[in-house]
């Protein structure tokens, strides 16, 4: 078996032949395990060039095989019903080149879904999915030519930053579009067509948030006016009441006048 790069890895397995049959069966199985050569129930593993192929298309997986053959270099995955790439979904394939989703019902890609294959992928096929976006830290690094044609994307900052850090197929990235976006005019538009003609989502999105911030400010100036407002009203009504409580108070020439009255009777 001859791997990228030149690195080769025999399928012959040693098993001394002092060993009892039923613990050289035991020996030969373990091997195998660890070299590599399981292939998944749902999936046909063959070699195409000297290179480990994984046929899954068309098989009903709703998520990607676990017990994938650690030598696989292409990953055939189209026309499933997978919803999800988790996080370090090809952490044991470190000889893949070739990964084929397309034409499954993916709506997330979490942001570790393709560490461990960063470096070795050549060609992902993300086309004819559900995707509206996806994080930046999902893309890093990774040198594949990728198709993500077909996918509802919402056309904002994001998913500018995504794209114009990708190596896209030139054969499909006309066929990436906006299905919605920040400023509707540019919806059902070519992404890469919109990008070209100058429009930055990133400006439009920092405006956006500006606006929101200013309307957040001028609410709360409101809500303390008000307040300050509602604060001296209410404290003029009890200084008012308090005046009208005191005018009502006998005045002190008043009393001495009750009381010399009071003396001259007595």
């Amino acid at each position: 078996m001859t791997f990228p790069g030149g690195a080769h890895v025999s399928r012959k397995v040693f098993i001394p032949h002092g060993c009892p049959l039923i613990l050289r069966l035991i020996l030969a199985v373990i091997c195998l395990s660890a070299m590599g050569f399981a292939c998944p129930k749902s999936c046909h593993c063959f070699e195409k060039n000297g290179l480990t192929v994984v046929q899954c298309s068309s098989r009903n997986l709703e998520e990607i095989p676990s017990n994938l053959p650690h030598d696989t270099v292409s990953l055939l995955l189209s026309s499933n019903h997978i919803t999800k790439i988790p996080n370090q979904a090809f952490k044991n394939l470190p000889w893949l080149q070739e990964l084929d989703l397309s034409r499954n019902a993916i709506e997330t890609v979490d942001a570790g879904a393709f560490q461990g294959v960063t470096e070795s992928l050549r060609a992902l096929d993300l086309s004819h999915n559900r995707m509206q976006s996806v994080p930046k830290e999902a893309f890093a690094r990774l040198h594949a030519k990728i198709s993500l044609s077909n996918n509802p994307w919402h056309c904002e900052c994001t998913l500018q930053e995504v794209l114009r850090e990708l190596r896209l197929d030139p054969e499909t990235v006309n066929e990436v579009s906006c299905h919605t976006s920040v400023q509707e005019e540019y919806a059902g538009k070519p992404v890469i067509q919109v990008l070209d003609s100058g429009i930055n989502f990133c400006n439009f999105h920092h405006k956006t948030t500006d606006v929101a911030m200013f309307v957040t400010m001028f609410g709360w100036f409101t809500m303390v006016i008000a307040y300050v407002i509602y604060y001296v009203r209410h404290n003029q009504e009890d200084a008012r009441r308090h005046l009208e409580y005191l005018k009502s108070l006998p005045s002190s020439s008043q009393i001495s006048k009750d009381f010399d009255t009071i003396s001259t009777v007595l």
